[in-house]
Parts: structure tokens; C-alpha cells; sequence
């Protein structure tokens, strides 16, 4: 884990980490109606996250953005292949919907408000899942999906007219959109995704080791 005097390169990691998971478990669900839980309920739980000493306490510790690291880790270090295509438009897509989102001050009061108010049910997510899911859904259904720019999601008609998966769906974007934020305000921005893409890998790859077992 990463120590108290963890670098900015380490802490724009994690938070790219966020995105990634995001987009991935966004893809997973798409295209097979299930995703990993524990990591689900992480990102999700980034939401509520308000006030936190260290970036990794945002999804309650590295090993929860674990997948986050292993895939941004496969995404940058290895080339793109067929299967990533996906999460990395998600990864982008979300990049894009970040900046309009933070030029609509009025919208981010009320996502933050909303979110607060869903928070309590939040600390009962093992037991609510898919009520808490469909919370979040909501909130990003009366905001985000009235700008012009929407993330259009690819994969089985099947597992998108499932109300709970859409409903889950919605909820890991907006989280996703949550871990965007966080990247810019430390910094993170696009252009080091190329420049810095060998260091971020590696700096990926070895969080993810030194992150245990969930």
C-alpha cells in the first residue's frame, strides 16, 4: 500500500484505477449480466465517500480498486486488446462527461445532495444492494443523463433490459464519473495518459501486488 507520503504519480493511479474498474465492471455487466461483488460494492461506496485523509480511503483501501489496477495495468503497459476495447471507450467516454459535468455547478450541488441523502442506506449495502443500485441510478437518470453528451453502453439486449443491471449500470457510471473527478483535481489529466503511460502501468502493477487480499 501506498505509504502516508505517497507520491502524486501513485495517487493519480489510484484514482485512474477508479475509473478503470468502473468502466470494467460497466462492461462486464453489459455483456454478462454479473460482475465481481466485492468490487462492485467498492466503487460504488466511493460515492459516499466525502471526507477522507488519503485517496485509497475512497474505495476503502487499495485492494478495493484492485481490479482497477490490473486492468489500467493490462490496458497501458500491454497494448489494447480486442476484449479492453470497450472499457477503454467507458474510460474516455467518462473523461469527456467529466468536463461537462463540472460546468454545470447547479448539477454537482445536486448530485452531492442526493448522494448524501442516499448515503445512510449505503452503510447497509451487502443487505440493499439493489435498492442502493437503483438509488443511484436515479440520480444519475434525473442529472447526467439530461446533457447532450451520453455514454452509450455496448452488449447483450438481454442483460440491458434488466432493470436491476441497468439500474447497476447507471450507478457504476456515475461512480466512475466520481473517480474522473478525483483525478483532476489531482492533477490527472489526459495528456499524461500518453506521456506517462509506461510509469503509470508500472506504478499500477505494483499496487496491485503490494494490495492483499480483499
Amino acid at each position: 500500500m501506498p505509504t502516508k507520503a505517497a507520491s502524486l504519480l501513485e495517487k493519480q493511479t489510484i484514482a485512474l484505477a477508479g475509473i478503470t474498474q468502473a468502466a470494467r465492471l460497466v462492461d462486464e455487466l453489459s455483456r454478462t449480466g454479473n460482475c465481481p461483488p466485492e468490487f462492485l460494492a467498492s466503487s460504488l461506496q466511493s460515492l459516499f465517500a466525502f471526507e477522507v485523509d488519503q485517496v485509497e480511503d475512497v474505495y476503502g483501501g487499495i485492494a478495493g480498486v484492485r481490479l482497477g489496477l490490473d486492468t489500467l495495468a493490462g490496458m497501458l503497459g500491454n497494448g489494447q486488446t480486442p476484449d479492453q476495447r470497450e472499457v477503454v471507450r467507458y474510460v474516455f467516454n467518462l473523461l469527456y462527461l467529466e468536463r461537462k459535468f463540472a460546468r454545470d455547478p447547479a448539477m454537482m450541488s445536486v448530485v452531492h445532495s442526493r448522494l448524501q441523502h442516499a448515503s445512510f442506506h449505503a452503510e447497509h449495502f451487502a443487505t440493499q444492494a439493489n435498492d442502493i443500485c437503483n438509488s443511484i441510478s436515479g440520480i444519475y437518470q434525473d442529472t447526467l443523463s439530461t446533457l447532450k453528451f451520453r455514454i452509450k453502453v455496448s452488449g447483450s439486449a438481454e442483460h440491458l433490459q434488466n432493470r436491476q443491471t441497468a439500474d447497476a449500470i447507471r450507478a457504476l457510471l456515475l461512480a466512475g464519473l466520481r473517480s474522473t473527478f478525483l483525478w483532476r483535481q489531482l492533477g490527472g489529466r489526459r495528456w499524461k495518459l500518453i506521456l506517462q503511460r509506461r510509469a503509470i502501468a508500472r506504478q499500477a502493477q505494483e499496487l496491485s501486488r503490494n494490495s492483499g487480499v480483499m
